[in-house]
């Protein structure tokens, strides 16, 4: 029979050295570091930037409505119905375009929020 071979352990020369301390970004995050400090202000310009934006629209189609019946009085004249047409936008179309103007501004600030959780998942 043959001899059974003894294991050898090999280790290297450096295992002493000394590794630097891995420190995860949702720390800077959590001991509100100036680095952390910098991720979130990116963040809350960000969402203020989307809020902006979604707002303005508003204000602009809204805002817009009495601009486009004041500058064509003809339109005020026709009647959908029973209504005439600026009652009948303002019942029929304002809530429908605030709806929509929520349901983008969730979605888009998910969106960014599931961007920033990437960005500190990556630095890790």
């Amino acid at each position: 029979m043959t001899e059974r071979q003894r294991r050898v352990v090999v280790t290297s020369p450096r295992t002493v050295a000394a590794r630097r301390p891995r420190h995860p970004v949702t720390r800077e995050l959590d001991e509100q570091t100036r680095l952390g400090e910098v991720y979130m202000r990116s963040l809350i310009r960000t969402q203020f930037r989307l809020g902006l934006f979604v707002c303005t629209v508003l204000g602009c189609v809204i805002g817009g409505l009495p601009l486009l019946f004041l500058l064509m009085p003809e339109l005020r004249e026709v009647h959908l119905g029973p209504l005439p047409l600026p009652w009948a936008v303002l019942a029929g179309l304002i809530f429908p375009a605030f709806v929509a103007g929520a349901w983008l501004y969730v979605r888009q600030a998910e969106r960014n929020e599931r961007h920033f959780a990437d960005i500190m998942d990556e630095r890790q």
